[in-house]
């Protein structure tokens, strides 16, 4: 589960007159502010219906990249990073609740990224936990694992986080029921609540580190994150086909921000195959070694028929291409 809201797009006007500042050319810009502020009075805009690329985004913001602008933009981007280095000062804020083992993947991208977490060191007793507070959407209902203690008993996947949920909330009781205990009252009855004698300060930490070490990763985590279209581009190019539901969603996402073009362009098209990785992933499976791999492409890029190469899959395996 990932819940994306509340995002903001800063810096496009000052990225846009940064750009042009290597060759001068400020004067061939288009872009400007969204005069007539929606739709209802388009007809006193002055660009045309065509060169007019204006989203709900941009309404907000009144901002409009004018077509010269996209165009520079798109041609920079995909000339690489280096003149592409516009793309690092447009700015986007967003709210993105996660769960921790998809934020620990998100942890890899540290250049270009800020983010301000809801703490679970601090704020991890405020709120009864619940099922909805941990995403669950692929966990089996079918009870096929067993337990035989006391009995044998039957239980699914679901069960579990369940049965993690009540002993969370469980020492979420008891570090509540201790923080209404003064330091006093404590050494008079130190056994009121089934503790041990130790002292209340390290009553509580135990309660607390019963809670840390037994949340799942599956906990969902809240965090305000500031990106920019770089970052985003490099997510984009490397997570869009990811296993996890959440980075693909996140991709979907990308693909809705205002201008995601100057995002998306550096990408390899989604749907072509990689034939190459599946001609290697092949020949390992057959026990071919890594040299024998490498020799054998080469020599095979080396081959022509009628001046064009040969197709090396199907002369690999004609059959199964």
């Amino acid at each position: 589960m990932i819940l994306i809201e509340n995002a903001q797009i800063m810096g496009l006007e000052p990225t846009i007159r940064g750009m042009r500042n290597p060759m001068n050319s400020w004067a061939k810009s288009d872009s400007g502010p969204c005069l007539t502020h929606g739709p209802a009075h388009c007809k006193d805009c002055p660009y045309t219906e065509e060169s007019c690329h204006t989203t709900e985004a941009d309404l907000e913001n009144n901002f409009i990249v004018g077509p010269n602008d996209l165009d520079l933009m798109l041609r920079l981007a995909r000339a690489g990073s280096v003149d592409g280095k516009f793309r690092r000062m447009i700015a986007v804020y967003v709210d993105i609740t996660a769960p921790l083992y998809w934020w620990k993947e998100f942890d890899t991208y540290k250049v270009g990224t800020v983010a301000n977490s809801c703490s679970t060191m601090h704020k991890i007793h405020a709120k009864e936990f619940t099922l909805e507070d941990f995403s669950h959407e692929h966990l089996n209902t079918n009870r096929v694992l067993t337990c035989y203690a006391p009995t044998e008993y039957h239980f699914s996947s679901l069960d579990l986080l369940k049965l993690k949920i009540n002993c969370l909330n469980y020492w979420r009781e008891k570090y509540l029921e201790l923080s209404k205990i003064d330091e006093s009252a404590w050494r008079a009855a130190p056994k009121a609540s089934d503790l041990t004698d130790e002292s209340l300060i390290a009553a509580k930490k135990n309660c607390w580190w019963q809670m840390i070490q037994l949340l799942p990763s599956s906990y969902n985590q809240k965090r305000t994150v500031m990106l920019n279209y770089e970052v985003l581009s490099n997510i984009y190019q490397h997570r869009r086909n990811h296993k996890l539901d959440e980075w693909r969603e996140l991709c979907r996402w990308i693909e809705g921000l205002p201008y995601s073009e100057v995002i998306t362009c550096t990408a390899s098209p989604k749907d072509k195959p990689d034939k190459l990785a599946g001609v290697i992933a092949m020949l390992r499976s057959k026990e071919w070694k890594d040299d024998k791999i490498a020799d054998f492409l080469l020599e095979q890029a080396k081959v022509y028929t009628d001046g064009k190469t040969v197709d090396i899959t199907a002369a690999i395996c004609p059959n199964n291409f």
